[in-house]
């Protein structure tokens, strides 16, 4: 039974999934918008609690280790606390009961989204466009005619993002604008078709019950 009931509610609901696509039925479009509102806000509710125990526990065991880092599970554990006490309590932008602004200065969860993670995602956007750039200079050898290409072609891209570029070139942001929207299209469409392949045949693979690793490999 531990096996056979997940296994058939997988099969029912991912078949009941796939047909209301393909069939414009006010019935199975109906149960689509069920599945897509409702069902699948419930799983989302009990996953975010999941992930978010998982987060507490792992740091919690982290910093009673005192694993690699543990320091920054402090950092962590009271960023998370606090955003969620102003979220849950403090509502948006100060309309919770929880006061979130001292004369002008506000820190509700939009504030805090706006003024700290912003421009934290912006700097880590930064750091790793340098990172990339010096992966790139110790990883491409120009050691055949393909290698030589793709040197050329990440060259142009990354001088026809930079105003140097321009001044070097004017034709360097028009090539760099042609690479990106014309060949690099092309190969990412292939690649994401590719992927939707293998996606389909995992799929099928999960409804006939012949791929089961996400029961942890159970017969």
């Amino acid at each position: 039974m531990k096996t056979k009931l997940p296994l058939t509610l997988l099969i029912v609901m991912g078949i009941f999934g796939i047909t209301s696509r393909f069939l414009p039925h006010p019935v199975a479009e109906g149960f689509n918008e069920y599945l897509r509102n409702t069902l699948l806000r419930i799983i989302s509710a009990f996953a975010l609690i999941l992930g978010l125990g998982n987060l507490i526990l792992h740091h919690l065991n982290r910093i009673k280790r005192r694993g690699r880092n543990w320091a920054q599970s402090y950092t962590t554990l009271i960023a998370f606390f606090v955003t969620a006490s102003i979220g849950l309590f403090g509502g948006v932008s100060n309309d919770g009961w929880l006061p979130t602004s001292i004369g002008g200065f506000s820190y509700d969860v939009q504030t805090l989204y706006n003024r700290v993670m912003t421009p934290l995602g912006a700097t880590i956007f930064s750091l790793l466009a340098f990172y990339m750039a010096s992966a790139a200079y110790r990883s491409f050898r120009a050691k055949n005619t393909m290698a030589v290409l793709l040197l050329g072609s990440a060259f142009v891209v990354m001088l026809g993002q930079v105003p140097v570029g321009e001044w070097i070139a004017p034709w360097f942001p028009n090539v760099s604008a042609w690479v990106m929207e014309v060949p690099n299209t092309a190969s990412k469409r292939g690649i994401e078709l590719g992927i939707t392949l293998g996606a389909t045949a995992t799929l099928l693979k999960i409804l006939t019950g012949v791929e089961r690793n996400w029961m942890g490999g159970g017969e």
